[in-house]
This record gives structure tokens, C-alpha cells and sequence, in this order.
């Protein structure tokens, strides 16, 4: 059943073993990464499955596209490896799972997918979304975040489902073939792993930035520079799709804010710590979230931007503390079009 598409010879081919070696959680040279390397191939117990932070790091820096991320959560699951207490894992699948009480709703383009955050639909508003339609709830919820909790079979047993309800309750009928995604899980999960597991997903997804982008460039002349220096707290699940960096960019530039480099950003990102807290791995998320605060204090940042909302919502309070406003990004573009925050 949807086998993952992995090469176990194009991984051992590869002399730098990045996937390991670059690792922000688990320390390990080069012989340690060969050592473990193998293990993981050969599905025998590893300290990378023990100690791996799921934070999809490895995935992008995989040369080769081949899946080192995908492949650790498959073997950690058949081992029973679950980064979580069971019990909570178990009560969250349940609680996630599809009620099967979706209705037809005819939609129009742009149709925005929220996913699982009904409650950002006041995000979705002004010229920037002008006629958005708004799609979300668990019938179409994406199910990616079982990565962090050792549960593939999940994802797999539920998604082609979900990609069917969003082309026959929403896409289907009003003749619309493609959708936003307002967050990088859908978008990850419909372009790299819906691929990777040989799923096939008819509707065209447009990541939230690349849209964000067009728009802002048709009212550039409605754009009043916000003069900023931010900060930008980039989610797990953007490391599947690192190509939407050059689409952020050009959002930073368009509204006139300044991202300057500081040392956890871009591949050295830090997670938020949410799935570590849940991994009850609380003093490595007091490490690493004191390092990204610090971090963004050291270049002056007035904003932290968030596209995850769950990445917001763990890190909202603390990132006010330090002085600094969190602000998810499509709401920082609403500032620079003068309409304000509207949730």
C-alpha cells in the first residue's frame, strides 16, 4: 500500500551522508553517520530513530531527493519507536480524524484551503483575497503532522480520501481545478509527499507565498512600505519545499521590510519547539527556542513572521516578551495595504 519511493543504493552512494551530518539535534561525524546510516537501511534500531526531532530537516538536505525523513519515520514506526507517549498519540489521531460530515460547496477561484484552521478565516479577507473562497475542516485536513508522531500509515490510509473530498465536495462541481495553500503542510503534502508515496493528486496546489507574491505585485502601487527589520520563524514542513524561499523574498521586498541574516534561518532554521514539548524532550525545546529568540533580539527585529499557525501559536507570547510583535505574514501584507489585522 503506497510504498515510499526510496533508493537504498543512491543512499549509500552518497560520500557526505547530509542527512545526518548536518543534523541540529542528533550530533554524529561522518563514521557515526555511516554506522547508523546502515542500520536505518537495513530497519534495525538506530540512535537517529530515538533521537530524531522530526523536524524534516534531513529531507532538504538530501542531495538526491530520496526521501531520508520519510524512510526514519517508516522505520520508526515499525519498530514502535513513537516519539510520543502512545496514549497521546492514539487520543490525537482520534481526535483528528475525518467526522465524514462534509457537505458539496461550490467554491470560486482563488479557493483558499485553511486545512485544520477554520479559525484563520479572518485572515482571508480585503484585496489581497478579493472573491476568496475558503475551504477547511477535518474531512480535508491534510494529516502531515503524524511525521512528528511516527505515523506514516496514517497519512496513507487518509489522504487519498481527503484529496478525493476536496475534488468531489468543493473542486469538481464548480469546474475549478487548482487550490491555495494557506500553509506549508497541505502544499508539502500535495507536491513532495503525496509523490513520494505514489499518491496521485489531480488538482493543481499553489503554495500561499507564490500567490501572496502575484498579488501584492498586481497592487504594488496600493503598497505603502512597512520600514521594518522582521524576523521569520520558518516551519518544519517548509523544509519539504524550500523552493518557496525565493517567493518569501520577493514578498519582503514588495512590502518593504528588511530580513537580515541571523544565524537560525533559512537551512539552519530552528523548529519551534511545539513537537518537542509533545516528544516530552522539554529542556532540548528550552535550548533551542532561547537560541531563536536570541538570535532575533541580536538583528533588531520589530516582527516575527509565521506562515504555521501552529508555529504562531506556540511562540506568540514568548516572542512578545522579548519585545518583538508575531504576526502570521499574509497579516503583515494586509498591514502594508492599510487593512490592518483583521483576527
Amino acid at each position: 500500500m503506497n510504498e515510499l519511493r526510496y533508493d537504498p543504493e543512491l543512499c549509500l552512494k552518497c560520500e557526505s551522508i547530509d542527512c545526518l551530518t548536518r543534523c541540529q539535534y542528533i550530533k554524529l561525524n561522518l563514521a557515526e553517520a555511516k554506522e547508523e546510516r546502515l542500520k536505518i537501511i537495513a530497519g534495525k534500531d538506530s540512535r537517529v530513530l530515538r533521537e530524531c526531532a522530526t523536524c524534516y530537516a534531513c529531507e532538504e538536505y538530501c542531495p538526491y531527493d530520496n526521501h531520508p525523513f520519510y524512510l526514519i519515520v517508516e522505520r520508526q514506526e515499525e519498530l514502535k519507536l513513537c516519539p510520543a507517549p502512545v496514549p497521546l498519540t492514539k487520543q490525537q489521531i482520534k481526535m483528528m480524524a475525518p467526522r465524514g460530515k462534509i457537505v458539496p460547496v461550490k467554491v470560486h477561484k482563488p479557493v483558499v484551503n485553511l486545512c485544520f484552521f477554520p479559525m484563520l478565516a479572518g485572515c482571508i479577507r480585503g484585496k489581497l483575497f478579493e472573491g476568496a473562497s475558503i475551504i477547511s475542516g477535518s474531512d480535508i485536513f491534510c494529516n502531515l503532522m503524524w511525521l512528528h508522531f511516527a505515523k506514516n500509515s496514517v497519512i496513507k490510509e487518509r489522504l487519498p480520501q481527503m484529496i478525493e473530498n476536496i475534488m468531489s465536495y468543493h473542486l469538481k462541481e464548480s469546474g475549478v481545478d487548482e487550490i491555495i495553500c494557506y500553509h506549508d503542510e497541505c502544499y508539502g503534502t500535495f507536491t513532495r509527499f503525496a509523490p513520494a508515496f505514489g499518491i496521485e493528486v489531480p488538482f493543481k496546489s499553489i503554495h500561499l507565498f507564490e500567490y501572496l507574491a502575484k498579488r501584492l505585485s498586481e497592487l504594488k502601487n496600493q503598497i505603502r512600505p512597512i520600514k521594518a527589520v522582521v524576523a521569520y520563524q520558518r516551519p518544519c514542513s517548509n523544509r519539504l519545499i524550500p523552493e518557496t524561499e525565493q517567493w518569501l523574498e520577493e514578498i519582503f521586498k514588495l512590502i518593504g521590510v528588511k530580513r537580515p541574516e541571523r544565524e537560525y534561518d533559512r537551512g539552519n532554521a530552528l523548529c519551534c519547539g511545539a513537537l518537542l514539548r509533545a516528544h516530552q524532550r522539554d529542556e532540548l525545546a528550552d535550548e533551542i527556542q532561547k537560541k531563536n529568540l536570541d538570535d532575533m533580539k541580536a538583528i533588531g527585529a520589530k516582527y516575527c513572521v509565521f506562515n504555521c499557525p501552529a508555529c504562531f501559536f506556540t511562540m506568540r507570547e514568548m516572542v512578545q516578551e522579548q519585545g518583538i510583535k508575531p504576526i502570521l505574514l499574509s497579516e503583515l501584507c494586509q498591514i502594508a495595504l492599510g487593512q490592518g489585522i483583521g483576527w
